[in-house]
């Protein structure tokens, strides 16, 4: 029987040519030759590779791709617009040499080789350096593959946009699975039963599950703790779906809640929606995260608000652009970000509330199907 929000067969097709030919006009302005792909979201981004242990070499020559024999046939099936090299030695020793016939023969200057220098160790930047032709130099750069990543491209949305329609679909099994005395990985454990039924690759991250008390604590992983007969629950979670994440927080309530926590949850979903009303192309980051923290301050809350307001969502459940009091930059059409604040009450319990948002011209669309108002069990 299929299961609601399950994975369509249609497969989308992604265009690599494109989005590495933006990656090699953003080269050509920092005056790079070539620049070395390691970190393994940024490889899947530009040439579909899935794998654990590859590289990509991107000049204007052409794109060569490196891997090793556990992926022989994967990248036959998966890499798209780049030369293979499946390596029986050393990958970084098959890279250097692959950098000697991308430009050495180009050039008779100095070689500009560019790197991912926040996900290439020391150790393994000085390994590469010393298998490097003489004129090759290394330039560590941050960031360049993922400021592309920010702006996603129409079939990049619909997989997110899938995503997120199927995560907001497991809320209900979740919730079906909450029950006084049980502890918390179980809750965890039904979910990502569900998640895997309804096509998931996997959970975008560990799921959340936090009850009573342990709800004030923002990042409270599933724990053995049995979930009490009253207070907040926060369920934190994501799927991956065609390699594309989700993330939804809701926080629902055990047993009627008292005035003052009702009114905590009301000033959360209040503030949420302060700032999805602060979201379109061209507004400053900060100011969406302050739209939230004013609302909570209008109430004498915001002191409990301990985290940023969102971040961007993609390959990685983290990513550009970042939404807090002292981000920089501006929100631009095609980016798809969360929009998370909460408050947390040491020793009494906590509220966030989340959602995925595509970021429009005019606004926000909320990309998350699941209902915001306070859940009662």
């Amino acid at each position: 029987m299929p299961v609601a929000g399950s994975l369509p067969r249609t497969a989308v097709v992604m265009n690599f040519r494109l989005r590495r030919d933006k990656l090699l006009r953003a080269l050509e302005r920092e005056n790079f030759d070539a620049f070395l792909v390691t970190h393994q979201a940024n490889v899947h981004y530009l040439c579909g590779f899935t794998g654990s242990a590859g590289a990509l070499l991107v000049a204007e020559r052409g794109c060569v791709f490196f891997t090793d024999g556990r992926y022989a046939q994967q990248v036959r099936e998966e890499v798209k617009a780049a030369r293979l090299i499946v390596s029986s030695g050393p990958l970084l020793a098959a890279v250097a040499a692959g950098v000697g016939n991308a430009v050495g023969r180009a050039s008779r200057g100095p070689v500009n080789l560019g790197f991912e220098s926040d996900h290439m160790s020391v150790a393994a930047r000085d390994v590469l350096k010393g298998l490097l032709p003489r004129r090759t130099r290394l330039h560590g750069a941050s960031g360049t593959v993922e400021k592309l990543r920010a702006v996603k491209d129409p079939q990049e949305i619909e997989c997110l946009r899938h995503a997120a329609q199927v995560g907001a679909s497991l809320l209900d099994s979740a919730l079906a699975a909450i029950r006084p005395g049980i502890p918390e990985t179980s809750i965890a454990a039904e979910l990502e039963y569900a998640a895997r039924h309804a096509g998931a690759q996997g959970m975008s991250f560990d799921t959340i599950v936090a009850a009573g008390s342990r709800s004030a604590l923002p990042h409270g992983r599933a724990s053995d703790q049995p979930i009490p007969r009253r207070g907040f629950v926060v369920l934190d979670f994501g799927v991956i779906l065609r390699s594309y994440c989700s993330d939804l927080t809701r926080t629902v309530h055990l047993g009627r809640p008292g005035r003052d926590m009702r009114a905590v949850y009301e000033a959360v979903r209040e503030a949420q929606l302060a700032a999805i009303g602060a979201v379109r192309a061209g507004a400053k980051t900060s100011l969406v995260d302050q739209a939230a923290r004013r609302s909570l301050g209008r109430v004498g809350l915001a002191r409990f608000f301990t985290h940023s307001t969102g971040h961007g969502v993609g390959l990685e459940v983290h990513e550009q652009p970042r939404l807090a009091r002292n981000a920089g930059g501006c929100l631009e059409a095609g980016m798809v970000i969360t929009i998370e604040p909460g408050v947390y009450l040491p020793g009494k319990g906590g509220v966030r509330i989340e959602d995925m948002v595509l970021v429009t011209a005019s606004g926000g669309e909320v990309l998350t199907t699941a209902p915001k108002e306070l859940i009662q069990l």
